[in-house]
C-alpha cells in the first residue's frame, strides 16, 4: 500500500503549509474588513469570528493541486467548479440567500460538473454481485445530481462545532485517496490528498475554540469536492458496491441529515429551518465538550470508512486501524463518563466495584 500512497505525500504537504499561511492572513484580513459572524440564539460560539475560510480552503486546494497534478479534465473542473462553489456561497454568508435559491445553485453546480465535463463526474454504471456490471442509463443524471446536492447539504449541515467538518471532510478525503490508490486514477490520489492537507493545515485555527469559521462557501465547497471526487475516484470502479465506500465514510452526518429532513418535515418547519437537534448536538447536551465530539465523529468517519475500504483488500491492516479507532472511541467516552461519575448498577458485582466518589466521602 505504501507505494501507492507515496505520490500523496507531496500534495498533502503543499496544501497544509498553503492552509496554514493563507487561513493566518485570512484571519487578519477579515477582522480588519468586519468580515466577522456574530453569536447568534442557536450558535454556540460566544464572540465574533472571521467566516471566510471558504477562500483559505480553496487557495490552499488549489496551491497544492496546481503543484503536483497535471492539468486534466478532472483536475480542471474540480478547480473551476471549487471556485465558483466559494464565490457563490460567500454572498450567502455576507448576504443571506434564501434555501430555495441555495438549493438551485446548489442543483446548478452539480449539473455544471455532469454537462461542462462529460463522463468525468457521472455515475454511469455500479457493480453488483451477481448481476456484473450495471449500466444505469438515464438514471446517471437523477443519480450524480442526488449525490453532489447530498454531499454539500451534509457537510454544511455538519459544519455546527468547531472543527467537526474540516476533520471529518479529511478522514473522508483520505479513505476516498486510499480507496483511489488501489483502483482509481492518479490524479483522484492528488486531489484528494491536497484536499485532506487543506484542511488540516485549516484545522489548526478552526478547532475549537476556533479563530475562524469556513461558513457556507466552505462547507458548499468541501462537500462538492468530496462529491466529485467519489464520482471520479471509486464510484466508477469495477468493483462490487465501490460506492459504499464515500457513502459508508459520510454515513454518521448522511443519516444525520436525512433524520433532519424528517423531523423538520414531521414538524411542519421548511427543511431548510436551522436547529439544535442534530447529532453533534445531542452529543454536546450529553456532556461532550467540542472537542470530545469532534473524536467521536472523526473515529466513527475512519472506522466506517475503513470498513468499506475492505471492498478493495487490504483487510489486515484495515482492521488493525479499526480495532485501534475503537479504541481511542471508547477511551473518550470512558472518560466522559467517569467524570460524570456515571455508574452501570451490576447484580452481584457492587462488592467488586470501587466505591464512587460520592459514596467515599459518605
Amino acid at each position: 500500500m505504501a507505494q501507492h500512497l507515496g505520490p500523496a505525500l507531496a500534495p498533502f504537504l503543499v496544501a497544509l503549509v498553503a492552509a496554514a499561511l493563507t487561513t493566518a492572513t485570512a484571519i487578519r484580513l477579515a477582522r480588519r474588513a468586519g468580515l466577522v459572524k456574530p453569536p447568534r440564539g442557536r450558535d454556540i460560539h460566544e464572540r465574533p469570528t472571521p467566516d471566510v475560510g471558504g477562500f483559505a480552503l480553496y487557495v490552499a486546494f488549489a496551491a497544492g493541486t496546481l503543484a503536483t497534478a497535471p492539468i486534466s479534465g478532472a483536475v480542471l473542473g474540480m478547480l473551476l467548479l471549487g471556485a465558483a462553489a466559494v464565490l457563490v456561497f460567500a454572498f450567502d454568508d455576507r448576504l443571506g440567500i434564501p434555501a430555495g435559491w441555495k438549493l438551485a445553485f446548489q442543483a446548478g453546480l452539480a449539473v455544471a460538473a455532469m454537462a461542462g465535463w462529460p463522463g468525468q463526474f457521472l455515475i454511469t454504471y455500479l457493480t453488483v454481485p451477481g448481476l456484473g456490471t450495471v449500466h444505469i442509463g438515464l438514471l446517471a443524471l437523477p443519480l450524480t445530481l442526488f449525490w453532489l446536492v447530498g454531499t454539500q447539504n451534509t457537510v454544511n449541515l455538519l459544519d455546527g462545532v468547531d472543527g467537526l467538518a474540516t476533520g471529518v471532510v479529511a478522514v473522508v478525503a483520505i479513505t476516498l485517496l486510499v480507496a483511489a490508490s488501489t483502483r482509481g486514477p492518479l490524479e483522484v490520489v492528488l486531489l484528494a490528498a491536497a484536499l485532506a492537507g487543506a484542511c488540516a493545515g485549516f484545522l489548526i485555527f478552526n478547532w475549537h475554540p476556533a479563530r475562524i469559521f469556513m461558513g457556507d462557501s466552505g462547507s458548499n465547497f468541501l462537500g462538492l469536492m468530496v462529491g466529485l471526487l467519489a464520482v471520479a475516484g471509486v464510484a466508477k470502479v469495477a468493483v462490487a458496491f465501490a460506492l459504499v465506500i464515500p457513502v459508508l465514510a459520510l454515513a454518521v452526518p448522511i443519516a444525520d441529515t436525512a433524520w433532519a429532513v424528517v423531523r423538520r418535515r414531521r414538524s411542519g418547519v421548511s427543511v431548510a429551518h436551522p436547529d439544535t437537534r442534530h447529532i453533534h448536538h445531542q452529543l454536546l447536551d450529553f456532556g461532550l465538550s467540542q472537542r470530545e465530539t469532534c473524536v467521536v465523529f472523526y473515529c466513527a468517519a475512519a472506522i466506517l470508512g475503513a470498513v468499506g475500504l475492505t471492498v478493495l483488500g487490504h483487510r489486515r491492516v484495515l482492521a488493525i486501524v479499526i480495532v485501534g479507532l475503537l479504541v481511542v472511541l471508547s477511551t473518550v467516552v470512558a472518560e466522559h463518563l467517569e467524570r460524570l461519575d456515571w455508574r452501570v448498577p451490576v447484580p452481584g458485582l457492587r462488592g467488586l466495584l470501587p466505591p464512587s466518589r460520592g459514596e467515599s466521602e459518605t
